[in-house]
């Protein structure tokens, strides 16, 4: 049996359909019948329960082969980092009291760096509490999502521009999420060997100029990337909805990405996956 956290959102729901069309058994955690009621249809076992239970955890986690680990952020939390450790720690409790063979955990490029790195500290914490009591672990760290790009297709369709706080000629690693749920998967079927890092890229690195091109031609219109300052992400980010801290993690890490300051610890053993930058994004469309 193989648990699967996170089967509402991206990576999970992709880690549940995969294991499903291998005819593996899984189990998938949601917090209310209703959003089980579909993969119940499909053949999942389903416990609802919420993720800061740590005693609904540990029951969730008994007897599986493996578990596939995302710890949900509130990025509403005033004090963020501290509330996502709080999260972290409760994840590891679980873990260990359920004695779970195998976790599969979601972390991030850049989980090796000790600051500057903004929410990606949260990873790298998540790394350290889970990898201190995992008998076997296994770190993904995937790239810049493409994914991220869905919240400004919209404007692009209407205005024909792509807001970006990354310079539109700076080519960085990008993947889509139905990668890195497909390798999340393939590791949890392959079974845990120790401790690994998984670093994952797309089949090849794009800018946002790249990412307005591939848009345009989806869109059959012109669309321009447009570069916004740094000092925009935090009245943006806290528009959105993100506490003051949160949004100020964020600048940090989009400083540090202008910066070249985040990137793979093992450079030249990084898994690429298969989705382009237009297939990803004329999903999105």
């Amino acid at each position: 049996m193989f648990v699967v956290l996170g089967a509402t959102g991206n990576t999970g729901a992709v880690v549940a359909e995969t294991l499903l069309s291998k005819k593996q058994p899984v189990r998938v955690v949601v917090r209310s019948d209703e959003k089980g009621a579909a993969w119940k249809a499909r053949g999942a076992e389903v416990a609802v329960g919420s993720f800061d239970d740590v005693s609904v955890l540990t029951k969730t986690f008994e007897g599986a082969n493996g578990i596939y680990l995302l710890v949900p952020p509130n990025y509403g939390a005033e004090a963020w980092l501290a509330d996502q450790r709080t999260r972290m720690d409760r994840a590891a409790e679980a873990v260990k009291k359920s004695e779970v063979q195998h976790v599969v955990f979601l972390s991030s490029i850049g989980a090796q760096t000790p600051a500057g790195t903004g929410p990606i500290q949260a990873s790298r914490y998540g790394e350290q509490a889970l990898g201190a009591v995992a008998k076997n672990f296994t770190m993904l760290r995937p790239c810049y999502f493409i994914d991220n790009w869905a919240p400004v297709v919209g404007a692009a369709k209407a205005e024909g521009v792509l807001p970006t706080f990354i310079a539109p000629q700076a080519k960085i690693p990008m993947i889509s999420t139905k990668d890195i749920g497909r390798i999340a998967a393939e590791h949890l079927i392959a079974g845990g060997r120790g401790t690994q890092i998984v670093e994952m890229a797309g089949p090849e690195e794009y800018s946002p100029e790249q990412v307005a091109a591939a848009l345009g031609q989806i869109l059959g219109k012109a669309v321009t990337a447009q570069h916004a300052p740094l000092s925009a992400v935090v009245p943006t980010f806290k528009s959105f909805g993100l506490s003051d801290e949160a949004a100020r993690l964020f600048e940090e890490m989009y400083t540090a990405i202008s910066r070249s300051a985040i990137g793979y610890e093992y450079p030249s053993s990084v898994v690429r996956g298969h989705v382009t930058l237009t297939e990803a994004l004329r999903a999105m469309v």
